[in-house]
């Protein structure tokens, strides 16, 4: 997949193990691919992906420690399960979304303040 020009280049550079069967899964309605056998955070971060934003106010995140201990790569189904991006494999035609679903729960003030700016800044590239 080409980057588009609203999108950051990927975080992660694949440098080995590029034989395996690749596999579509889908982030924030939008078409990705990973390689079977990939983590959700590795196909988040290829793509040039934050993985969430801080319900806290702290802004993008990540991932932190990248072994399931740290709770900062918590990604969502469209039905609202969470997953752990880092933990979690890569599954063919799966759906995440970096954001919670829409009424599964209410945006603290500070998150909502950094989702007005992540959206001026996507409208401003």
């Amino acid at each position: 997949m080409a980057d588009s020009p609203h999108r950051p280049p990927p975080r992660f550079v694949r440098l080995a193990e590029t034989d395996r069967p690749p596999i579509a899964l889908s982030i924030d309605g939008e078409p990705a691919t990973a390689l079977a056998g990939d983590t959700l955070l590795t196909a988040l971060l290829r793509h040039g992906r934050r993985v969430r934003d801080s319900e806290f106010g702290d802004g993008p995140r990540a991932g932190f420690c990248l072994m399931g201990a740290c709770q900062d790569c918590w990604v969502w189904t469209p039905e609202g399960g969470r997953l752990r991006a880092c933990s979690t494999p890569a599954g063919d035609g799966m759906e995440v979304l970096t954001r919670p679903p829409a009424g599964h729960w209410p945006p603290t003030p500070d998150l909502q303040a950094t989702l007005a700016r992540a959206g001026k800044a996507r409208g401003a590239a």
